[in-house]
């Protein structure tokens, strides 16, 4: 039997969610929660996510699905527009994290990563970089987890959120 490990998720939820979405799927968080533990042996799952008031019961849903939250303030446009960049809070937690982690996934596709991802790698301290979509990940991030990067594209059967009919 194989020894666990104890690996840390750092999760762009923006980014996941829009990748996701750009696939023609929606992504079951629980189903995901599960699989990054079962897969990769991940024991924190850290979601960076836009914090809106009237989301309440979405954060409620996700810190049950056994996501750790992180709120970054969202910012209105002139145009109505939303934005909350999140890739400041995730680098500034990994590395926070570093030593009580054994590898970190990194959950983007955003290129923003390249630094720490390579970092991460040559520390040997990478374990995987989801990417949700093969066609919008950066190629900066590509180069920087070299091997250790895997495309969310073929994972639709086992992470696809389905409407209960119950």
């Amino acid at each position: 039997m194989r020894q666990k490990q104890n690996n840390f998720a750092f999760i762009d939820s923006q980014n996941l969610n829009l990748g996701i979405q750009a696939l023609g799927w929606r992504l079951d968080y629980q189903k995901f929660r599960r699989y990054l533990a079962e897969k990769y042996d991940v024991s924190v799952a850290y979601l960076f996510i836009g914090y809106l008031p009237n989301n309440q019961s979405l954060y409620s849903s996700l810190q049950k699905q056994g996501y750790v939250l992180v709120f970054k303030p969202i910012l209105e446009d002139k145009d109505g527009t939303v934005k909350g960049n999140v890739d400041a809070e995730l680098v500034m937690h990994a590395m926070l994290e570093y030593e009580n982690y054994e590898r970190a996934a990194i959950v983007s596709s955003d290129g923003d990563f390249h630094c720490l991802v390579d970092h991460l790698y040559k520390k040997d301290k990478l374990k995987i970089v989801l990417s949700p979509h093969v066609k919008t990940c950066s190629v900066l991030l590509k180069k920087g987890a070299r091997e250790r990067i895997v495309f969310m594209d073929n994972l639709k059967k086992k992470l696809e959120y389905k409407k209960s009919t119950a």
